[in-house]
């Protein structure tokens, strides 16, 4: 499993990437991957986990929420802060759910309790794109259901040059993480996260929909909710506090018994 990490802060903060770390993974990000968490660096050592390089077939996302745990022992990190984006949300559910002891806090952005219809469409479609090894369209489309109107504008010629830049060598961990998204349904257990979590969403999410926040945050008890407005799926990239939000989250108050 891939890892990059930074800070020296006495706390954790272990961050879940999406959907995207089914085309590349961390491994050799630390420098860039680091910068929006350069204010966290005093409190807080940082970790970003990809999946693990060797999937099995039918690799669910519990399965990766316990390998994430195997990982953490692996590791000697205890209790953890934990920020869980888009798929990454997903696995952090079943973490805060199964693992209620290792979760600090819980931030889960842009993310859904289950594949509702919008998750399927969007993800169906992308599977097809891989299978068909059309990268352009893979990229295009993802775009055009992650950012607002306004960062099209001003962005959008630039994903088909990227595209041809980014093509993997094969779809295999993509299709995997994807297959496992559709397969994803967490509402059984979502009554069992008792840690204070925070939901980030946007209110124009063409990739998992407007109302998962809503039915997120009615299942996970003291939970709290935050909508940006006239951003989707890409608002980590594109509201400028999001950063701030997380970490004014995750220091609020005193943290949880260490065990």
């Amino acid at each position: 499993m891939q890892y990059v990490s930074f800070g020296s802060g006495p706390r954790v903060l272990a961050v879940l990437p999406g959907l995207s770390d089914g085309l590349a993974t961390v491994k050799g990000k630390a420098w860039i991957l680091s910068l929006p968490y350069r204010r966290y660096f005093r409190d807080f050592t940082v970790y970003l986990f990809s999946r693990k390089d060797d999937m099995p077939e039918e690799y669910t996302i519990r399965d990766m929420a316990e390998d994430q745990v195997l990982a953490m022992d692996a590791l000697g990190i205890r209790k953890i802060c934990l920020l869980g984006v888009s798929q990454g949300g997903m696995i952090a559910q079943s973490i805060a759910a199964e693992h209620p002891d290792r979760v600090e806090k819980l931030i889960l952005a842009v993310t859904a309790s289950y594949a509702n219809s919008t998750v399927k469409e969007a993800v169906s479609g992308w599977i097809g794109m891989a299978v068909r090894g059309d990268h352009r369209a893979l990229m295009t489309d993802t775009a055009e259901r992650m950012y607002s109107k306004a960062y099209l504008r001003k962005y959008g010629r630039l994903f088909p040059l990227l595209a041809a830049f980014t093509k993997p060598a094969g779809y295999d961990r993509f299709l995997k993480n994807a297959y496992a998204i559709l397969d994803f349904d967490a509402r059984d257990v979502l009554s069992k996260v008792s840690c204070p979590t925070l939901i980030i969403a946007g209110d124009d999410d063409r990739t998992v929909g407007n109302d998962a926040p809503y039915e997120l945050n009615a299942a996970i008890s003291g939970s709290e909710l935050f909508i940006y407005k006239g951003l989707g799926h890409g608002l980590f990239e594109e509201a400028k506090d999001f950063y701030d939000r997380v970490l004014a989250f995750c220091a609020r108050g005193e943290p949880g018994p260490a065990d």
